[in-house]
């Protein structure tokens, strides 16, 4: 009985030990960390096409401080450089950085489309917006 009840211990802690294993992370909100120009370059595209291949312009320290990127929609102007039309519809679109594990993951929030950044390196921000 002692020996049966050693094994099933045992085995208890092997299942406990696995399951804990195989957990899923939640999905920590992250800032780029060392941004290079290819890892730029990745996340303009990554937002350009989730944005139906639009162009966009980032500044060279987008997610390096806060892990939400915010997009402004493009405000057409006339040749003096005012706008077009009066009222502006167009609705900001929001995407958030997160750590996945060891992936940076780009999401954007009106979509929940997700985008693994290869080039990227990142770390889980100091404090989630």
């Amino acid at each position: 009985m002692s020996a049966l009840l050693r094994g099933l211990v045992a085995g208890s802690v092997f299942v406990l030990s696995a399951c804990e294993a195989l957990s899923v992370q939640p999905d920590a909100a992250a800032v780029i960390v060392h941004p290079t120009a290819a890892s730029r370059a990745e996340l303009s595209r990554a937002v350009s096409l989730a944005l139906q291949g639009a162009p966009v312009t980032l500044a060279d320290d987008a997610l390096t401080r806060d892990s939400l990127l915010v997009i402004e929609p493009a405000h057409p102007r006339d040749a003096s450089g005012l706008p077009l039309s009066g009222r502006d519809r167009g609705r900001p679109e929001q995407f958030r950085l997160v750590k996945s594990g060891a992936r940076c993951v780009l999401i954007h929030q009106s979509t929940g489309q997700r985008r693994v950044l290869q080039s990227t390196t990142c770390e889980a921000a100091a404090h989630a917006h």
